[in-house]
């Protein structure tokens, strides 16, 4: 099973060019130092953020969580 944690920073440093955590946390509005701390499952992300990643990296939140390994769900 993977933990959503190790999920975040997977889609973070996947594709093309790797996001700076900086990035990620000016998305959701906090700081780098508390997206850290959710990167590295020290403290939880709250949920209505794991919906923002979830949009922001056009992925499923069952994906994000560890649930299933498919990116998208099947239409």
């Amino acid at each position: 099973m993977t933990f959503y944690y190790q999920r975040l920073k997977d889609l973070r440093e996947d594709g093309n060019r790797v996001i700076k955590q900086q990035e990620i946390a000016e998305l959701l509005g906090t700081t780098q130092q508390t997206y850290s701390l959710w990167e590295r499952g020290d403290r939880e992300i709250p949920f209505h953020h794991v919906i923002t990643l979830a949009k922001y990296y056009n992925v499923s939140i069952d994906y994000i969580a560890g649930l299933t390994n498919q990116k998208k769900h099947k239409e």
